[in-house]
């Protein structure tokens, strides 16, 4: 469970990291008595549960509280990097002497933590040189110890006051890391303003499965409400941003499907992998999904095992006949009970192929 910033900064707080002073709100005008509560110049920055918000358009600056309401009203409402934002944060605007990044996350290789640290942070830390990064895996028996700091704050070239700020920052990050059942805890960037550390971001990821221990947490849904109808019958849903609606019999094949759209040009609006043995009714509520996104093409790749070959024909001719299915359906239906699908197929006007690559070839070309 991912948290907003402003949660990860609250999160922060209370355990002893200094954080800008800010507050969210949903209106302008809320903005603009946030900005006058803050006063001087002010940060405006998009709720969403993305990255590079800067780039998207999602953060503006502020000299005055009528700007501040000027900026909110401007970022509430808009789409950024496919978020519709509904929440700003305003927050003080930082002097900043210097930024860093930091971070502790897990390395499923070593099944470790591993913090890792950069004399460069801000917008770009993709594109930083792997020499100029830190990288230090932590013994959970042993925990992250003072030598192990100092040693992190001297590759960093961290000296004086700072440098103390940053040896406790790192043991306080690590102890919220170990509390809170994240898998990630972020600040990009880290700022020095003078001889303070200031968290000017906050991202946190809490483990899923330890949410029931968890309770002083808020909550935060990160599904669509295409996911959510999708995990509420039992199937694996991914919204992508493409216009081919996905369905397959499998987590496999569907990567597979998404990977040979991508191959012939097209993109995936989505990944649904309706399992085995969905049955029709259920096969017939995913297709219904996939028709509320509004897709140009839906793509069906069924190798039926335990899946019938007949159920995924039926389900299909239920929904065009409940609904009506205004874009073309393109269908490589292949196994269990081939004959009998093919055959229902063909009498309510589908056309069944038997080569995926044809379909998606096919998809590609109606979708384009």
């Amino acid at each position: 469970m991912k948290l907003f910033e402003y949660m990860g900064k609250a999160l922060f707080a209370r355990y002893g990291v200094v954080v800008p002073r800010g507050k969210m709100v949903s209106t302008p005008q809320e903005a603009v008595s946030a900005a006058q509560e803050i006063t001087g110049e002010v940060v405006v920055k998009s709720q969403i549960l993305s990255g590079k918000r800067g780039k998207g358009g999602g953060i503006a600056f502020a000299s005055t509280p009528e700007q501040a309401g000027e900026a909110a009203a401007k970022i509430l409402g808009s789409t950024v990097q496919g978020f519709v934002v509904e929440s700003v944060l305003v927050e003080e605007k930082l002097k900043i002497d210097k930024e860093l990044y930091l971070a502790i996350t897990i390395d499923g290789s070593a099944k470790k933590p591993v913090l890792i640290a950069s004399a460069s942070g801000g917008m770009d830390i993709e594109e930083v040189p792997e020499e100029n990064i830190v990288k230090y895996h932590i013994d959970v028996f042993q925990g992250l110890q003072a030598y192990a700091t100092r040693e992190i704050s001297r590759r960093m070239g961290l000296t004086g006051a700072v440098s103390k700020e940053f040896n406790k920052l790192l043991i306080i990050l690590y102890k919220l890391f170990r509390e809170k059942d994240a898998e990630l805890v972020e600040i990009n960037p880290l700022v020095i303003s003078g001889e303070r550390l200031i968290a000017a971001d906050a991202k946190v990821t809490v483990d899923d499965e330890a949410l029931f221990r968890q309770k002083d947490l808020p909550h935060v849904e990160e599904r669509t409400e295409a996911e959510q109808k999708a995990h509420a019958i039992g199937l694996s849903y991914v919204q992508l941003d493409g216009n081919i609606a996905v369905m397959a019999n499998g987590a496999g094949i569907t990567m597979g499907t998404l990977d040979i759209i991508q191959h012939y040009g097209g993109k995936a609006a989505n990944f649904l992998d309706a399992g085995g043995g969905t049955g029709e009714e259920g096969t017939a509520m995913a297709l219904e999904i996939l028709l509320s996104r509004n897709p140009r093409v839906i793509l069906i790749n069924i190798f039926g095992g335990i899946t019938r070959c007949d159920d995924v024909a039926n389900a299909l001719v239920k929904v065009k006949n409940r609904k009506g299915i205004p874009v073309p359906v393109i269908i490589r239906l292949v196994g269990t009970n081939e004959d009998l699908g093919v055959k229902i197929l063909k009498e309510n006007g589908f056309e069944a192929y038997k080569m995926m690559h044809e379909a998606a070839a096919m998809a590609v070309k109606l979708a384009g």
